[in-house]
């Protein structure tokens, strides 16, 4: 027994925040979120393993989405990553743009959606990295 497995063993994991017995919200291997503030080091643990998934996703389920550019899966890396899978997926006419390698029409979609609206300056740039296949 060490350290690591008796505290695991004794909080025991939860993926989804809960209030404990205190009313403290809490999260994991019973991480008081409001005593503890995330580090930027955990957050950014969380960040490479969410962007791992989505990327290993995209490409199950895309089976074009290795032939395209690196600028470009990473619009597709980020999108997934803002929506979820499920939400990116919602977004038929401009993936199937960018499966037809129709970059300027996915782009001009992907500004003419709601989401375009909800996240502003962000859809404007990853419509133009879309569109010019440029890191922006």
């Amino acid at each position: 027994m060490d350290i690591i497995s008796q505290i695991s063993r004794d909080e025991g994991f939860r993926a989804k925040p809960y209030l404990d017995t205190e009313g403290h919200w809490t999260v994991g291997f019973g991480w008081n979120m409001e005593a503890v503030p995330l580090d930027i080091e955990i957050a950014r643990l969380m960040l490479d393993k969410e962007v791992a998934r989505c990327t290993a996703t995209l490409r199950h389920d895309f089976t074009w989405f290795d032939s395209l550019s690196e600028p470009r899966q990473a619009v597709l890396i980020n999108m997934a990553y803002n929506l979820g899978i499920e939400g990116l997926k919602e977004f038929k006419r401009t993936l199937k743009s960018i499966a037809d390698g129709n970059y300027v029409e996915a782009s001009k979609q992907m500004l003419e959606s709601k989401w375009a609206t909800q996240v502003g300056e962000r859809a404007v740039r990853l419509s133009m990295q879309m569109r010019t296949d440029n890191w922006v």
